[in-house]
């Protein structure tokens, strides 16, 4: 199942998206885009709006709160286009807004984020393509693969992994005989792949500047390995209680070309033998690394001469030979349910830290691995085990049964269950690995049983903008000291807690963003008492919409402003609010909160 087309049918309601009040749209739609996901220092952002523009409009330039520039539409906007140069300082995140005001009012009209990073490893955005075939229609494929990568730079992706695009996992550049690339090929469950839609995903993406990074096993191969030079003496094996060893395979579909035979990532044969293979990957393809996969904790196993082999210290040593063998490709290695994620964070050697997470297990600090709770237990041990060097990348597939209800129900994902999960994990410091050519719900990428809504597609835009417009108080190195807030209300009917999440309630998460600044996080669990992120069934519901919440928040030092922003409200953009400080307490009314807000104290310096 795909997609509907995604750039061109994203309208931008004024009433429901950039506007707190629930009232009928007065203003026509507008959409903006830029030219690519991210920018080096000093580049030129050029940017395009579509659709019938209001009169009397202007465009403002903003770090957070603050105005870089504002001028008026028609001075700089011809023919619907236009360029910025954003300030030259490395890993910014910027917000552009086309608004409109009057004696009364001002009405934000749209906006569009902007990231200025000379490396993505700062501020991941990860998305995935994992469909290469065009069912015999080539030119139908480029138009949506075109459509595709619109779509993921209009969201500020900035790297992407292609998953299930090799042949074989231990042979994964795909050789005839006479070692040329063969043009078709079938894939381990016999989808077929055109080397030629490869190649033009990765050329589209590295027009937008996006990093295309290739997926496979660290320890793969099927049957019949032997004849393309893989030994046997380097399989990992299983023992039994009955000690009739095996070779470790994941078992596949029969359908499949084979089942997945395990070798050991730390033998150094295997290490070089892939590493030549990969080698071959580069010279026929552009892409810029490697996503390694593992399969999780699989109990004891053994190499071929019977010793007990360490999976999380093989991890380590296998990272170390690939990076040693071409150091100026990216890494990135799987810790699925957090297994070897000291081994493989301890290397050194990746750009960022990469959870795939489950929800059959125990996580950390006492949590379930499902629960929200748990999302910022991996950020915080990530953050340790990486001296805080390194974000965290979050692989969640929500919505997981839904599609197995026996036709009952849409074939959707579940926009409340999808909204409430980023939410949690953008505000906590992560991202999430969930769009592609189409949304994830299951660790099958190309499996598709669940469709993005066109409501869900216009928000998830605007929570990327708000992920990359405010990445330097959501992920930046600074934001890195979470805090317990003395926060209250005197709403009666409100319950607001501290994190972690509770039933029914509004929750609390703070950090200390530098020296002068304070982030409080709301996230809205009204009407809830599933705390678990997966929403498995897709049955979350959309939390009530609180307005005009009174809010009070202790803080010794002096605060000089206060401002609060949205992905929900306003497309993001900030509003500064009134408030007063009084013995040590400030209180604000807080306008709007529907999923997620960011309220923002900054403080005086100190004397």
């Amino acid at each position: 199942m795909r997609m509907p087309k995604m750039i061109s049918s994203l309208s931008l309601s004024a009433a429901l998206l950039f506007s707190a009040e629930a009232q009928e749209p007065t203003l026509p739609r507008m959409e903006l885009s830029t030219d690519k996901a991210c920018y080096l220092p000093g580049e030129m952002v050029h940017l395009t709006a579509s659709g019938t523009p209001p009169s009397a409009l202007f465009i403002r330039y903003r770090h957070g709160a603050q105005i870089l520039a504002e001028v008026p539409y028609a001075e700089v906007v011809k023919a619907g286009r236009w360029s910025w140069r954003p300030p030259r300082q490395d890993f910014q995140g910027y917000l552009v807004e086309v608004y409109t005001r009057s004696a009364e009012c001002e009405l934000v009209v749209a906006t569009i984020a902007v990231d200025v990073s000379s490396d993505w490893r700062r501020f991941p955005r990860y998305g995935f393509v994992a469909d290469f075939d065009d069912g015999g229609d080539p030119a139908a494929k480029r138009t949506r693969i075109a459509e595709e990568m619109a779509f993921l730079n209009r969201c500020h992706i900035n790297g992407v992994q292609f998953q299930d695009w090799q042949w074989k996992h231990h042979y994964p550049a795909p050789l005839d005989t006479k070692g040329q690339l063969m043009p078709a090929y079938r894939d381990v469950s016999n989808r077929w792949v055109k080397a030629e839609h490869v190649r033009h995903y990765i050329e589209l993406q590295h027009r937008y500047g996006m990093k295309s990074i290739f997926y496979n096993l660290c320890f793969g191969s099927w049957k019949g390995a032997t004849e393309d030079g893989v030994q046997e003496a380097w399989a990992l094996y299983a023992q039994p209680k009955d000690g009739k060893r095996y070779q470790d395979f994941h078992g596949l579909p029969s359908s499949w070309q084979s089942n997945i035979y395990l070798l050991d990532p730390g033998n150094a044969d295997w290490q070089r033998y892939l590493c030549d293979r990969n080698d071959e990957v580069y010279r026929l393809f552009d892409f810029d690394g490697y996503q390694i996969d593992q399969l999780g904790n699989r109990g004891p196993r053994y190499d071929a001469t019977g010793r007990e082999v360490h999976l999380p210290r093989t991890y380590a040593s296998f990272i170390k030979a690939v990076k040693k063998r071409r150091p100026e490709k990216r890494l990135i290695m799987n810790a699925v349910s957090g297994y070897g994620d000291a081994e493989i964070i301890g290397t050194g050697k990746l750009d960022f830290c990469y959870n795939e997470v489950w929800g059959n297990g125990n996580g950390y600090g006492g949590t379930s691995e499902a629960a929200f709770a748990n999302l910022y237990e991996i950020i915080k041990r990530n953050d340790s085990l990486s001296r805080h060097r390194l974000p965290t990348v979050f692989a969640a597939y929500l919505n997981y049964d839904k599609a197995d209800h026996d036709g009952r129900g849409d074939k959707l994902m579940n926009t409340p269950g999808v909204l409430l999960a980023d939410a949690v994990m953008f505000a906590l410091g992560g991202s999430h690995l969930e769009l592609g050519d189409h949304m994830l719900s299951r660790e099958y990428f190309p499996a598709a049983p669940l469709a993005m809504s066109p409501e869900l597609q216009e928000a998830i835009v605007h929570y990327y903008d708000f992920l990359t417009a405010y990445q330097n108080w959501l992920r930046g190195t600074t934001s890195r000291h979470a805090f317990t807030p003395r926060i209250s209300t005197t709403s009666a009917d409100i319950q607001l807690t501290a994190w972690p999440p509770k039933a029914d309630a509004i929750t609390a998460f703070a950090k200390q963003v530098g020296p002068r600044q304070q982030v409080v996080h709301l996230l809205n669990f009204l009407g809830t008492n599933d705390l678990s992120w997966r929403d498995v069934d897709g049955t979350r519901p959309e939390p009530r919409m609180v307005r005009q919440l009174p809010l009070q928040l202790e803080s010794a030092a002096r605060v000089v402003r206060v401002w609060a922003a949205s992905p929900d409200l306003r497309g993001g953009a900030p509003e500064l609010l009134p408030f007063t400080q009084r013995s040590g307490v400030v209180s604000v009314t807080l306008p709007a909160l529907h999923y997620w807000t960011m309220l923002v104290l900054e403080l005086a310096p100190a004397r």
